[in-house]
């Protein structure tokens, strides 16, 4: 099968991101929500940016942030790809060009009515600036990510097999990840990517180097099976 990529998302120390890439991983997430316990600040996150080898993505994350604030960030730190995790429009996107756009959707795995927007927005608004769908887990209070709950990963899977992912950008897997349970989505749902945060923390805020390491195996050999 082919690759699957691997995202360390809520990195926020600069040791953390020399782990992940040392590890293999292929994405460095940095939060700028000022409403996340991972958020850092922009001076930390060019510490951490500078840290990237070539050939990792920096990914900056923001909820609800206003364009000039994520342009603003942009410019300060070199990031690679700007994630939107929270209540962001397809018409948001499209004012982001020409930033290349990672879009959270917190999807339930009977709601086709969301894919059904975005599909045909990306038709519409022509949004050829994004470049994946991450498949949050649902959720009714306010953390947007890096909250530990499981997804409804069968259910996503019994979506893909139906076609509903089709026309859309490549699917990002994420939801309560870790070491333990990301080889079996890996074989269920054959993503273009994972991503975790929580579950490789060793405490709030500071990632395990075990852990990534041991959650980049998995990936590794469940693309064998």
């Amino acid at each position: 099968m082919p690759r699957t990529r691997v995202k360390i998302c809520g990195v926020c120390r600069p040791q953390d991101a020399a782990a992940a890439a040392q590890a293999g991983a292929d994405a460095v997430g940095i939060l700028f929500d000022p409403t996340s316990r991972r958020c850092v600040t922009a001076d930390d996150a060019i510490k951490i940016a500078a840290v990237i080898p070539p050939f990792v993505t920096p990914v900056g994350l923001f909820v609800n942030a206003t364009p000039d604030d994520i342009r603003r960030i942009h410019r300060l730190i070199p990031l690679a790809a700007i994630q939107l995790q929270g209540d962001e429009t397809p018409q948001f996107v499209a004012e982001l060009k020409p930033l290349r756009i990672i879009k959270a959707l917190h999807l339930a795995a009977d709601d086709m009515a969301m894919l059904k927007t975005w599909r045909a927005a990306i038709r519409d608004l022509q949004l050829t600036n994004l470049i994946g769908i991450l498949l949050e887990t649902p959720s009714t209070g306010p953390a947007r990510g890096g909250t530990g709950i499981a997804n409804d990963f069968t259910g996503l899977a019994a979506m893909q097999t139906a076609g509903n992912f089709a026309d859309l950008p490549p699917i990002i897997a994420a939801g309560g990840l870790n070491p333990e349970n990301v080889g079996d989505v890996v074989r269920l749902m054959r993503p273009y990517a994972v991503d975790v945060s929580s579950g490789v923390e060793s405490t709030l805020r500071e990632k395990s180097p075990e852990k990534i390491q041991a959650f980049v195996r998995a990936v590794r050999a469940a693309e064998h099976i």
